[in-house]
């Protein structure tokens, strides 16, 4: 156990959690719906803050961040938890056993020692990942200090549903964040992720007033989240509220988990929702998990023409000046080329 930071104490031996927008009330000796903080003498410890359960060297084109410093390696570290319960998770041997009651497992690994590591294996940035980086805010935090100071750059990738607290925290701490937008219904949210839509679009704002780096991803699933009226309310509020040259990553579902009961993402859905984004005026919209198709490819905001060209996660062909109109597309970038 490590002490936990954003909570505050309540009457009756009880404590609330202040990290995400649950807000648990936890009573001692039990844990938050997270599964990996708990309280343990009237104060709030977590479970995961030495306990990490996934680590790879991954091209950050995988996160998915296209417009982030592409091409550069990012050092990638998750732990056991989160604190949603989607019934379609890709990562749910990570993710949901604690929350079921299940053991937390790991690797006892310190703050210092991941920052050594991704120096070590060439990383130009740590990305907090695979499960949900919320719950494990301390090792986060700590790390991501610890990784500025090495002159590493920070990535999150989040369902977005952490507390105002917990951003103000991150602040100076992150580079760049790619969020979930899971559905545009609260019904879709609490049905099937157990938590709600309001909070993630709040901080979506917050992250671009921050000014982190933003990318967004949807999970498109059959006749779940893909129909035109909610894919038309998801790009206009892109659009309007984060800003049109927000990269928008359409990824294709597979059936997984909980969530047997369909198939994959039909390419013609993905395509269709594509052109939705492309016409509510989304200047950055990517097809995901069809290696090969064309909107893996970002084109010139102005005129059209192809700018990086990806195969699957490893970039083919890269401008990040349009050699047709000498447009500069949003974005980070190592040099101008």
């Amino acid at each position: 156990m490590h002490p936990a930071r954003l909570w505050k104490p309540l009457s009756e031996h009880r404590v609330q959690c202040r990290l995400c927008s649950h807000y648990c009330v936890i009573a001692d000796a039990e844990r938050g719906r997270c599964g990996v903080r708990m309280v343990k003498d009237d104060a709030l410890h977590t479970l995961v803050y030495d306990q990490v359960a996934a680590i790879h060297l991954d091209p950050v084109e995988k996160k998915p961040l296209f417009h982030f410093y592409p091409g550069h390696m990012t050092f990638s570290l998750g732990t056991m938890g989160c604190n949603l319960a989607c019934s379609f998770c890709q990562n749910y041997s990570l993710s949901q056993p604690p929350r079921e009651g299940g053991g937390i497992q790991g690797q006892r690994i310190t703050p210092q020692q991941l920052v050594d590591a991704a120096k070590a294996n060439g990383a130009r940035s740590i990305s907090y990942t695979y499960s949900e980086p919320t719950v494990f805010f301390e090792l986060m935090e700590e790390t991501a200090r610890l990784a500025h100071q090495a002159g590493l750059f920070n990535i999150i990738v989040s369902n977005g549903f952490m507390s105002p607290e917990c951003l103000d925290a991150l602040a100076p701490h992150i580079d760049a964040a790619n969020i979930d937008l899971k559905a545009f219904t609260e019904a879709f949210y609490h049905d099937i992720c157990q938590a709600r839509l309001a909070p993630v679009l709040e901080n979506l704002k917050t992250i671009r007033r921050l000014g982190w780096w933003l990318e967004v991803t949807t999970l498109l699933i059959p006749s779940a989240n893909d129909s035109a009226e909610e894919l038309q309310a998801m790009a206009a509020f892109i659009r309007d509220e984060l800003g049109p040259q927000t990269p928008w990553h359409l990824s294709r579902f597979h059936p997984t988990w909980r969530m047997t009961d369909r198939g994959p993402t039909p390419l013609a859905t993905l395509e269709r929702a594509w052109g939705i984004g492309g016409q509510a005026g989304l200047q950055f919209v990517y097809v995901g998990n069809v290696p090969g198709h064309n909107g893996n490819n970002t084109y010139c905001q102005s005129c059209g023409q192809p700018l990086i060209q990806r195969q699957g996660f490893q970039i083919v062909a890269q401008k990040t000046t349009c050699p047709g109109c000498g447009t500069e597309p949003a974005g980070r970038w190592l040099e101008k080329s």
